[in-house]
């Protein structure tokens, strides 16, 4: 496996007898493999979750049968053109990005390579520390590697969370999907 950024984060952590103590947290990222989907199946039960919570109409609830969603983040690796990078405390993962590379063509469009970001997701208890800012780089950095000209993203407007960090990352507003419901 390719590692190819450690941080550390240092963590204070008060003791019941009024000790305080400091313990260093150490988040490792790397490219994720096919291996990955699971603990991927896992910590996508907090996408289903928001995105649930908002739109049950579209999405799935989240479950604890994690081996449910498996054949959708399995999927990810399958295709050349698509990167999934990983983040991990101690070992465990705690968040990961997926995007993929495609062209755009054809007479009415100016020719590009454009990466898509298709989910980011961070472990609830690791929101705040940086962790989907450093992977949403390290995917700016793939998608300048393959010669892409545009980076892009789908967020929906009820994960506000999400949308001020892309906002914050230089992400703009270009085009509104609409929908209505038959």
């Amino acid at each position: 496996m390719l590692y190819f950024a450690v941080y550390r984060r240092m963590r204070t952590y008060k003791h019941t007898q009024g000790a305080i103590f400091i313990m260093e947290e150490i988040i490792t990222y790397r490219t994720a493999t096919a291996a990955d989907a699971l603990a991927m199946s896992e910590l996508g039960q907090l996408l289903n979750s928001v995105h649930h919570a908002a739109r049950p109409d579209i999405y799935a609830a989240a479950t604890e049968d994690f081996a449910r969603d498996l054949p959708h983040w399995a999927g990810v690796f399958e295709k050349p053109g698509q990167i999934v990078y990983i983040a991990s405390a101690a070992e465990r993962p705690v968040a990961f990005i997926t995007a993929t590379l495609s062209a755009s063509s054809g007479p009415l469009m100016q020719p590009q390579n454009v990466v898509r970001i298709g989910s980011v997701c961070v472990a609830e208890p690791f929101w705040g520390k940086g962790i989907g800012r450093t992977l949403i780089q390290r995917v700016k950095d793939w998608a300048i590697e393959q010669n892409a000209q545009d980076l892009r993203l789908t967020v929906w407007p009820f994960n506000e969370r999400a949308v001020r960090m892309y906002a914050e990352f230089g992400f703009e507003t270009r085009a509104l999907e609409m929908g209505v419901r038959l």
